[in-house]
């Protein structure tokens, strides 16, 4: 588990050497997202059918899984993804000419770095805004980059990308926006335009949005990506519980629910669960709520909606961006599409 190892060491990197030169670490509103979760799991427990955020994953051990589920042979969005880039981040560079780049939800920042790769070839240094809600995952990824790109300035944004928009800091341009992994199919079609509405507001006339979005394809193929045979899909998705233990003083019991994922032709998206085995109850302590659960009742934790070329641009421009530029893999499994405000 070479890979598992280096998330690792690069975690304890990021708590020992900080703070680094030519790095800034800013928190904005929504990294103080507490309320959020107690507000989302009042919410979302109390409902029928039960729903959370899958933006609560992402604590520091569910950034270390997921992680380990990219590097999994059946996950194949990220190599593929990573491929397009390591393709076409040169022709991308050189077409937007940016002075920043803004990746919303980095995470590990693992691949931006074909976009630093090919900064410098082409002699033009970026400054690297990486904007996520785990604190300790922003630092980890900053001392990696730093290691190899000295010349890197960074300014970590730790927040909530739902309400923080407004609250980026202002930036060198023209800025080039990174949301990549296919998370925007994370969101309902609703949030997405939601989403991206709230980010074309914050974006000026010469910035661009570049966007991965993960296609349709056979059913077999989206089951198994989210049903490894390691089992880190099923470990990422349970740590949901242990994050609202630990945050909600709640007393969820692993052992009562089992991981469920697979792809709703219908909705066109794979859907997560937690299923639970038995009929019980959980008390959240810190939010005075109790959850009663029955027999095979569920909590949908993540959506995953996948596309087709015509979906993807009708969402862009529903939100009000033109679509500049559509990059495909050779099997079609995934896009990069590079937009800007309309």
């Amino acid at each position: 588990m070479e890979q598992d190892m280096q998330s690792l060491e690069d975690f304890d990197v990021g708590r020992k050497a900080w703070p680094m030169a030519g790095i800034s670490l800013v928190h904005l509103p929504g990294a103080t997202h507490a309320s959020g979760l107690d507000s989302d799991a009042r919410r979302g427990l109390s409902r029928n059918p039960k729903r959370l955020p899958a933006k609560y994953f992402y604590d520091r051990r569910g950034s270390l899984l997921f992680e380990r589920i990219c590097a999994t042979p059946e996950y194949y969005p990220t190599r593929t993804e990573s491929a397009l880039l390591a393709r076409h981040a040169c022709g991308i560079l050189d077409q937007v000419a940016p002075g920043t780049l803004v990746e919303i939800g980095s995470g590990s920042s693992v691949k931006t770095n074909h976009f630093f790769v090919a900064c410098e070839r082409a002699g033009r240094y970026v400054r690297y805004q990486p904007f996520d809600v785990c604190d300790e995952a922003l630092r980890a990824a900053a001392a990696r980059l730093k290691r190899r790109y000295s010349w890197l300035e960074m300014e970590l944004l730790v927040g909530d990308y739902a309400v923080d928009l407004p609250a980026l800091p202002h930036s060198r341009g023209p800025r080039l926006f990174l949301f990549l992994g296919g998370t925007i199919g994370n969101l309902s079609h609703d949030e997405a335009v939601t989403f991206l509405t709230a980010l074309r507001a914050t974006m000026h006339a010469e910035d661009y949005l570049l966007l991965g979005f993960d296609r349709i394809k056979d059913k077999r193929i989206l089951d198994a990506a989210y049903n490894d045979a390691h089992g880190y899909t099923a470990q990422f998705n349970m740590n949901l519980l242990r994050v609202l233990n630990t945050r909600l003083g709640a007393d969820f019991d692993e052992r009562r629910f089992m991981h469920v994922a697979f792809f709703n032709e219908h909705g066109g998206q794979v859907e997560m669960h937690l299923r639970a085995r038995s009929m019980h109850t959980v008390t959240l302590a810190r939010i005075g709520l109790v959850a009663s659960f029955a027999r095979d009742e569920t909590i949908l934790t993540e959506i995953s909606r996948k596309f087709t070329p015509e979906g993807m641009r009708a969402l862009l421009e529903t939100a009000g961006f033109g679509w500049c530029r559509h990059e495909e893999s050779d099997n079609g499994y995934f896009s990069l599409v590079l937009a800007a405000p309309a």
